[in-house]
């Protein structure tokens, strides 16, 4: 296992982050995982005694049912050693299943309980601390944009957060490149807290990343999270032209993320015949592909058993050649968009000679 630093700042990440959307499986996150605690203990303990310090979870993940048997896996842990990450914004209760009760609607109707306000952060943060059993989260990420927040209150008050030692580090999921560029701007005219990290979808099947916000972070030294590397289960090797599961696999009850699925059969053709080469599989493939992008800090990956989390972490070990890494290119490239060609066009000729 490796560590790299999370952007700029001095805090270091193991270069594969434990994922906890599977844990808890309370209402609609059944279909995604349902693992109870003796489970998900033995899962984070096992990741931890091969190198996993960072671990990532979020409030609305099976309605806190996933921050709560997550906190209590850790607190046998070394609590310094650990990175523990999670998340605002959601509606606490928004996915349960079947009809909502009158005292349920009341609260999911009520706007207050949702979003990035100052208020919300702070009841959030409080609620977050306790189900995880921890006196302070080192990466405290916003779940999404909130249109309707001020950016100015929403980074107030994480800078109030920072500077109480409840938060150490802050970073933001699912931003459009504007979005994050504005922020980092609002953060410095302020003296501000800023963001650090970008948790985003991001895989060998959904490159779209690499048009504005993967320059931007570059330019930023902002650290980039991919979430759902192997495309919600697409590119774990269950799924081929010939085939693909019927039942069992998350895909069949939640098709998420978007897939270009005839392209990323393609893909999954080329990533077959290099890990048949290797005698690995098309899972550590695509995991490996990820690691071997300079811009990845570090690969959120989810696991059902320690099977699944072994297969994964043996990903860290798969050396990708030159060759390997254009065929992987090549076949997963974006198709050319303005003003990307054009920018190309005309500033290439200027970088062509220059080191």
């Amino acid at each position: 296992m490796r560590y790299r630093k999370l952007g700029r700042t001095g805090l270091a990440v193991s270069e594969i982050c434990l994922g906890t959307m599977t844990f808890g499986g309370d209402g609609f996150w059944k279909v995604i995982g349902a693992l109870e605690q003796d489970t998900v203990t033995k899962l984070v303990k096992s990741a931890f005694d091969k190198g996993v310090t960072f671990i990532d979870t979020a409030d609305i993940y099976s309605n806190g049912m996933s921050e709560q048997v997550t906190g209590e896996a850790i607190k046998d842990l070394p609590r310094d050693e650990l990175v523990i990450a999670t998340k605002v914004f959601g509606r606490m209760g928004a996915y349960g299943a079947g009809e909502r009760s009158p005292e349920a609607q009341r609260r999911f109707d009520n706007t207050n309980v949702w979003g990035l306000s100052r208020k919300h952060i702070f009841d959030s943060v409080e609620d977050s601390l306790k189900r995880l059993q921890i006196d302070y989260i080192d990466l405290y990420q916003v779940h999404a944009f909130d249109p309707v927040t001020p950016l100015e209150e929403t980074l107030g008050a994480l800078d109030d957060l920072v500077r109480s030692g409840k938060v150490r580090y802050i970073g933001l999921c699912n931003f459009a490149a504007w979005q994050i560029a504005k922020s980092l701007a609002v953060s410095d005219r302020n003296a501000l807290a800023r963001f650090d990290s970008l948790q985003m979808y991001y895989s060998i099947a959904g490159r779209d990343l690499e048009r504005e916000i993967v320059p931007l972070a570059k330019d930023s030294q902002l650290a980039i999270l991919p979430w759902s590397p192997l495309a919600g289960g697409f590119l774990s090797g269950k799924y081929t032209r010939s085939g693909a599961p019927t039942e069992g696999a998350r895909r069949v009850a939640f098709d998420f993320p978007p897939v270009d699925k005839e392209k990323a059969y393609d893909i999954i053709d080329v990533m077959k015949e290099i890990g048949d080469a290797r005698g690995v599989s098309v899972a550590q493939i695509a995991l490996s592909w990820l690691l071997h992008q300079k811009h990845v800090t570090s690969v959120i990956i989810g696991a059902k058993n320690e099977q699944q989390l072994a297969d994964n972490l043996a990903a860290t070990s798969v050396e990708l050649s030159s060759d390997d890494l254009k065929r992987l290119h090549d076949v997963s490239k974006l198709k050319p968009e303005y003003p990307g060609w054009m920018l190309e066009r005309q500033g290439g000729e200027r970088t062509a000679n220059l080191s």
